[in-house]
């Protein structure tokens, strides 16, 4: 980044902290600033997701009264986070970017949700950093072997860490991985410990926090919006909202799911959907017991949503009726005979 800035002697090479609506904190030599797009970078922006996020390097100019930096370009990323938008547009967001390690936080009590780790993993994994599954509140789980058992086959290759932010237990085995310039983001739904675990890590009580609600176990939203801190002892964290819909914009099926990739290698038919094929080493895993048909079910569900989410809305909409009906034609017939029988 630095021989990036180098190369443009006008301008200041800082680091975005924050982000709100319109407005950024970033921090450079000079100490944290607030911050705006300029002008022309705003105009030559395309898509929204060449706007600024945290974790960014950038490069900015200060104004004369050295109260505000203007971000003038955004250099390049060497790792995104990004999940699709919430809603129907189909854009991306970016959660976090240049992050080289990504917390997976899931608590051990109510929110825990095996395929919720999938979806995460799929989007870790195409983030181009590390994922690691946090397991915390486990000082509130009665049986923490089972709920690693249950895990074991999503999270072949990953790290996973138990922890209790109560008790202190496995705070350590986190600090191991925010150390020197490695950045480390937190990501997760609400109310699963992610800001008690970083104000862990901070030392003290930076970001607040909220208990979870005692009549259905479901935590409440803390972190409004992204933050990148840095901790003490080395090394900085991004904190991040909590997301109750994580809607895929993009996976790395190959890693998360890579049970079933070494087992696809192995079908008799290279373009095999698993499905009815004859010599399918998938549906023979899933006969035997080595294969959970519902992980299948869940690999299925997320390319199928990977592969809408560069569609435009009419675009998903003819895809969803050619894998339904076969054809909008065969949709009308469809239509018409449940209309007849409706009528009888």
């Amino acid at each position: 980044m630095k021989r990036l800035a180098a190369a443009s002697p006008d301008f200041d090479l800082a680091r975005v902290t924050e982000q709100h609506r319109e407005t950024y904190q970033v921090i450079s030599v000079a100490g944290p600033l607030p911050a705006e797009i300029a002008g022309k970078l705003r105009h030559d922006l395309t898509v929204a997701t060449e706007l600024p996020a945290v974790g960014d390097w950038v490069l900015i100019t200060v104004t004369p009264d050295q109260q505000l930096a203007l971000i003038q370009r955004v250099l390049p990323r060497q790792s995104v986070l990004e999940r699709a938008a919430v809603g129907k547009t189909g854009a991306g967001q970016i959660i976090a970017a240049n992050v080289d390690t990504i917390f997976i936080c899931m608590s051990l009590n109510a929110n825990f949700n095996v395929h919720r780790v999938e979806r995460y993993l799929t989007m870790a994994w195409d983030s181009g950093a590390v994922p690691v599954v946090v397991l915390t509140k486990a000082d509130l789980c009665a049986d923490v072997t089972a709920k690693l058992d249950e895990l074991a086959d999503v999270t072949m290759g990953v790290d996973v860490i138990t922890c209790s932010a109560q008790t202190g237990d496995g705070v350590d085995a986190l600090k191991a991985y925010v150390t020197g310039n490695r950045t480390v983001s937190f990501i997760g739904s609400s109310g699963v410990g992610k800001s008690t675990l970083i104000n862990g890590l901070l030392g003290g009580d930076v970001l607040a926090t909220k208990a979870i609600r005692t009549d259905d176990d479901k935590g409440r939203h803390t972190t409004t919006s992204r933050e990148l801190l840095r901790v003490p002892t080395g090394g900085v964290v991004i904190d991040t909202p909590g997301m109750r819909e994580l809607q895929v914009q993009s996976g790395d099926l190959t890693k998360a799911f890579a049970d079933i990739t070494t087992l696809a290698s192995q079908c008799k038919f290279r373009n095999c959907t698993h499905q009815t094929e004859p010599g399918c080493a998938v549906q023979a895993a899933i006969t035997t017991g080595e294969l959970d048909a519902s992980r299948l079910a869940s690999y299925r569900k997320l390319q199928l949503e990977i592969s809408y989410s560069d569609m435009s809305a009419r675009e998903r909409e003819n895809a969803k009726i050619q894998r339904f009906f076969g054809s909008k034609k065969e949709m009308k017939r469809t239509m018409e005979h449940v209309q007849k029988i409706r009528r009888r």
